[in-house]
């Protein structure tokens, strides 16, 4: 039994921020019931790569839920949506601002008959004059100012290589259906959660949304670099790069000693982080003419034993393999279908892997006689 079974979740959601919440939700014992249109989730048409012909896109966020497929449009269908939303602890949607009122789904209609209900609703720019906007993440990572960070400093903006802000709009909600339930615990009474993918966005660009509003400066491309701290990037060795990281003075001197470069920590250009972010132009070469002498291999072994933070740099597939060799289990399994694994451990209620991802409507018949008794 997980910590939120008992708990009813109506997923009017589809492709990736609703998706991704209510699976982490289903992950943890609640009972998730996936609404979708007769056409099903667009995520399930999204491909290569697939398996067993199934979007892999859509296997990755869908597990642990239960499927029916209702048209909206469909008076007894309807009937069978607004009864499960009657019904639910927690309903989740990101159809267009105002978009479900028509149909009785709102969050004014679902409160009247259901006054506990946590409403949460997605959307790309919130309820106000964005609400016509289409929220996709590219749009919000290009207006965010994300992809103005994104790139080499001489070169064209860039997207990140994932939807990051629809995955952080994802667990934002998360937070706040939890935070609402906890609220229904002591209360008694429901609320709606609202979520939108631009404010996630500035949320989530932390250190230079705050530059900006709290010191009036405003960042810009650097490549791999950090505009605060040096070493912070990819270095080049005998045989590629290595991420080398100096965080604060003291792994910085512990670098030093493992290059044999110690005479730099008497340099007045490198004794301090912010000296040595002033003077990376200068820095740079001396680290990197040490570094050429081994490969990254040698050096992950050998700065990794002298506590000096620093990675290689793997595609997918290498950063599944080392956290299996370090014990982290990445891999799990739901049916026959895997996935990686719910990222939060709970020492006495675990997440569960129970139900594969379903195929359209493969629950439809046992919810529908559960909502007409």
């Amino acid at each position: 039994m997980g910590p939120l079974s008992g708990l009813l979740v109506a997923d009017f959601s589809r492709i990736l921020a609703g998706p991704y919440a209510t699976m982490l939700l289903a992950d943890l014992g609640a009972d998730v019931v996936k609404v979708e249109g007769p056409g099903g989730d667009d995520t399930r048409t999204w491909m290569p790569p697939t398996r067993d012909g199934v979007s892999t896109y859509y296997l990755g966020t869908n597990r642990n839920k239960r499927s029916i497929a209702l048209d909206l449009r469909d008076p007894e269908d309807l009937a069978a949506a607004q009864e499960l939303a009657a019904r639910a602890d927690v309903m989740i949607e990101n159809f267009k601002p105002g978009g479900l009122a028509r149909f009785g789904l709102d969050y004014a209609s679902v409160s009247a008959g259901n006054a506990g209900i946590v409403y949460a609703s997605i959307s790309g720019f919130g309820s106000g004059p964005g609400a016509s906007l289409p929220g996709y993440d590219l749009m919000v990572q290009a207006v965010s100012g994300l992809m103005s960070l994104t790139g080499d400093a001489d070169g064209p903006p860039f997207r990140a290589g994932i939807s990051v802000f629809d995955v952080m709009a994802g667990l934002h909600a998360t937070i706040g259906i939890l935070a609402a339930l906890r609220h229904r615990d002591v209360t008694g009474a429901g609320q709606q959660v609202e979520v939108n993918l631009l404010s996630s966005a500035l949320s989530g660009l932390v250190n230079h949304s705050s530059g900006f509003v709290a010191g009036g400066t405003v960042p810009f491309r650097m490549g791999n670099a950090h505009p605060s701290l040096f070493p912070y990037e990819p270095l080049p060795v005998a045989d590629g790069e290595l991420i080398v990281i100096a965080g604060n003075d003291g792994q910085f001197r512990k670098l030093c000693h493992a290059l044999d470069l110690e005479h730099l920590l008497e340099d007045p250009r490198f004794r301090r982080n912010q000296d040595r972010t002033a003077n990376r132009e200068q820095l740079r070469p001396l680290l990197v003419q040490r570094l050429a002498a081994k490969t990254r291999d040698e050096w992950f072994r050998e700065l990794t034993a002298a506590g000096v933070p620093c990675a290689p740099i793997n595609t997918i597939d290498g950063g599944v393999a080392l956290a299996e060799s370090l014990g982290l289990g990445p891999v799990v399994e739901s049916g026959s279908v895997p996935g990686i694994r719910n990222p939060i451990t709970l020492s006495a209620t675990p997440a569960r892997y129970e139900l594969p991802p379903p195929g359209l409507d493969e629950h439809g018949e046992e919810i529908r006689l559960w909502l007409k008794n």
